[in-house]
């Protein structure tokens, strides 16, 4: 799996994670408040499974997922990696 580089946004409870090679999506973006938003998108259904994130915004080569307040990154992000290796 391509390496997945994360970093931080200017808002705490939003991270942005970038593939090395490869894409996300063939093109465009996609975006999703919810899991209802996200039925029918492979990856964006996996990341809301993980709980705690409340919004993921996808575009070819990076995505943003945004958390809840009260969640963890400790406890979200080994899963988000997780959740992308497994959609890929």
């Amino acid at each position: 799996m391509p390496k997945l580089d994360i970093s931080p946004t200017p808002n705490p409870n939003s991270l942005k994670c970038t593939l090395t090679q490869g894409t996300f999506i063939p093109e465009g973006m996609e975006s999703f408040n919810s899991a209802e938003e996200a039925a029918g998108h492979a990856l964006g259904e996996r990341l809301f499974r993980i709980g705690g994130i409340v919004n993921v915004f996808i575009m070819p080569r990076f995505l943003t997922i945004t958390k809840s307040v009260d969640a963890d990154w400790g406890d979200i992000l080994p899963k988000v990696k997780r959740a992308v290796k497994d959609t890929r």
